[in-house]
């Protein structure tokens, strides 16, 4: 009776999922403070050129941190070309963080991309740079990158 509960329990929970990860990781910061000077670089290998993707920036924080918001340089070097974006990442309301929180520890995941999108065969490279003003800033515990499959 045991085993069939187990079995029922993995098959709705492999059925429910729409996503899998292909590629999570974070850097964690010494002191808690990100330096604008210091990158943080990720690297993975896509081989499923069919399938569509979403990118995350994954960041870490304390409640003090001091800001609604963050902007991030964003750049990507995949098989043929490297190029660099800006982008503003929203982390609260006005009244609370948007992400997930335990204890004084937050944890946001954010689109990078705005549709699913395919990658070509190869290996890819994210590094991000922190563009505030605070240098360097301050109750950032850590950041990262996350790459999720999407099914068909």
């Amino acid at each position: 009776m045991k085993c069939i509960a187990v079995i029922l329990s993995c098959c709705v929970f492999f059925t429910a999922c729409n996503t899998f990860d292909v590629y999570e990781q974070t850097k964690a910061f010494p002191n808690h403070e990100w330096k604008s000077n210091e990158g943080l670089t990720f690297t993975f290998k896509i081989t499923d050129t069919v399938s569509r993707y979403n990118v995350y920036l994954v960041l870490r924080h304390e409640d003090p941190y001091h800001y609604r918001n963050i902007w991030i340089d964003i750049q990507e070097k995949d098989p043929d070309t490297t190029y660099t974006i800006r982008r503003e990442f929203t982390l609260a309301d006005g009244t609370h963080w948007l992400g997930s929180g335990i204890d004084d520890i937050f944890e946001h995941r954010l689109l990078f991309n705005s549709d699913p999108r395919p990658f070509k065969k190869g290996n890819y490279t994210f590094t991000l740079h922190h563009v505030m003003r605070e240098d360097p800033l301050q109750f950032m515990m850590n950041a990262g990158v996350r790459v999720e499959k999407i099914k068909p």
